[in-house]
């Protein structure tokens, strides 16, 4: 088991203080990153006291400790995974090599871009997040809310202290442009599409946290197979801490939807907007929107550069090693679906080419779960209607289907018929507005807005209506 330090500045599992060149170089770059917090994470809250959980070890044992504290006083550290003693590579033309323990001169820029890629995510889910606060419908969201967002944080300090330890000078000046872009900025954009989308209400948090925060869990397990040692131990830690992220999203989607049926059914009336709730359709609109626009993160269909990384030992599949048995995949081929000419049609290609789609798959199917969980929320009630995935060619801006007028359910359009249809897939300017009429803050302890129901326990053993945030009563930071 690796040896924490929490009392230096970074608490740590990587013995930093052996490397002091390093520790300067970080500590340097922490005033930066605490001053991006305060300028781009959330607005309004940073003297309040949030009921957080804090990484205070690697072990799967208590790796978490609960309590008060001002976020700009949370102890943003650096853990990696225990490592795995004599652990070789699992996969590619690279199967059965030991593990590098530094990165390999031929894949230093595949790695960066990797480690770039993945880190540019984290900081941009606070900046989109950064208003929600002032909205939020109870003080058991508005924690949660918080205890993503911090772990994001915590997340970029993990990608950053991999390009400061490893990819020298220029490693550094990418951890500096982690802090530079911002999301949704004209100028400066963050490097993925739906990291500049803006999340202005909470069903789209919900939406956000369970589609896209989800994509994130299939990356890391991607990232966690990696022959680079250091990668594949970061990811391994990350994937801890995401898993509450998506349950913030899955259990948030069906406490509204679970609010809508009973409005309905306390009113016999399917309009739940007279109600003040957030109507069933509404819902599918935006579950369309997170979803296809998440689909979109995991690249073209076919992706030589996934070959190249998977081949290369850089990435693997998820669960590459428990879920697989041929790990080369040399002569197998996949299933990538492709349009054809009156809908979605099927192509037979090389394994490695098609690795996208596969982790895509294994992704859709991991997403239907939660699906099927709000659908049996609906029936339990006895009301008619079902959420459902659309089609993968469905409002697409990357791969085979980009921007091609393929309705939810695969049909191919006429592109005018298309685009007069969006409103009844996509949320529309009407849609997004009612919402926020919806969302008036709730900050009463035990207190739930009207359009979302209570959820069935609170944090950490705590009741439902404990003071998850004590609320600062002088000039707000």
């Amino acid at each position: 088991m690796s040896t924490v330090d929490h009392y230096d500045k970074i608490p740590n599992n990587v013995n930093l203080q052996r490397d002091r060149k390093l520790q300067r170089a970080l500590e340097k770059w922490q005033p930066n990153f605490l001053a991006w917090w305060m300028n781009m994470g959330p607005e309004g809250f940073q003297l309040d006291d949030i009921y957080l959980r804090t990484a205070i070890s690697a072990d799967s044992d208590g790796w978490a400790h609960f309590d008060y504290v001002r976020m700009p006083d949370y102890r943003w550290g650096i853990f990696l995974a225990d490592p795995v003693e004599g652990r070789t590579i699992g996969f590619g033309d690279v199967e059965d090599v030991p593990a590098w323990q530094q990165v390999p001169g031929e894949h230093r820029n595949a790695l960066k871009r990797l480690i770039v890629t993945q880190g540019d995510t984290e900081p941009a889910s606070v900046e989109q997040q950064r208003l929600l606060g002032h909205t939020c419908p109870s003080l058991y969201d508005l924690r949660n809310l918080f205890q993503v967002n911090v772990e994001e944080g915590r997340h970029l300090w993990a990608m950053v202290y991999l390009l400061h330890n490893y990819f020298g000078r220029d490693g550094r000046e990418e951890a500096e442009a982690l802090l530079f872009r911002n999301s949704g900025n004209p100028d400066k954009p963050r490097i993925l599409s739906a990291f500049n989308e803006p999340i202005s209400d909470w069903l789209h948090f919900f939406m956000f946290t369970y589609f896209t925060d989800r994509d994130g869990k299939f990356q890391l397990l991607s990232l966690a197979e990696s022959g680079f040692d250091p990668l594949a131990r970061t990811a391994r830690f990350m994937l801890t801490e995401e898993a509450h992220h998506m349950f913030v999203g899955e259990t948030g989607v069906l406490r509204v939807v679970q609010r809508a049926c009973e409005l309905m059914k306390e009113s016999k009336t399917e309009d739940v907007r007279a109600l003040g709730g957030i109507d069933l359709p509404l819902v599918q609109r935006y579950l369309n929107f997170w979803y296809s626009t998440s689909l979109d993160l995991f690249g073209g269909e076919i992706s030589s550069n996934a070959a190249a990384y998977f081949g290369a030992g850089l990435k693997g599949r998820a669960y590459e090693m428990k879920k697989y048995e041929d790990h080369v995949i040399l002569e197998d081929t996949y299933i990538v679906p492709k349009p054809g000419t009156d809908g979605v049609v099927d192509d037979v290609v090389p394994m490695r080419n098609a690795l996208n789609t596969v982790l895509r798959d294994s992704y859709t199917e991991d997403c239907q779960r939660g699906v099927d969980k709000w659908n049996r929320a609906i029936e339990k009630v006895g009301i008619d209607f079902t959420l459902t995935l659309p089609v993968v060619g469905f409002n697409r801006r990357i791969g085979v289907f980009a921007d091609l007028p393929i309705a939810p359910d695969g049909q191919i359009l006429a592109q005018e018929l298309h685009d007069a249809k969006k409103s009844d897939w996509l949320p529309s300017d009407a849609d997004q507005q009612y919402v926020a009429t919806l969302m008036a803050p709730v900050m009463e302890v035990g207190k739930m807005a009207n359009w979302i129901a209570p959820p069935t326990k609170g944090i950490k053993g705590k009741p439902i209506d404990f003071e998850y945030v004590r609320r600062y009563a002088g000039e707000k930071a």
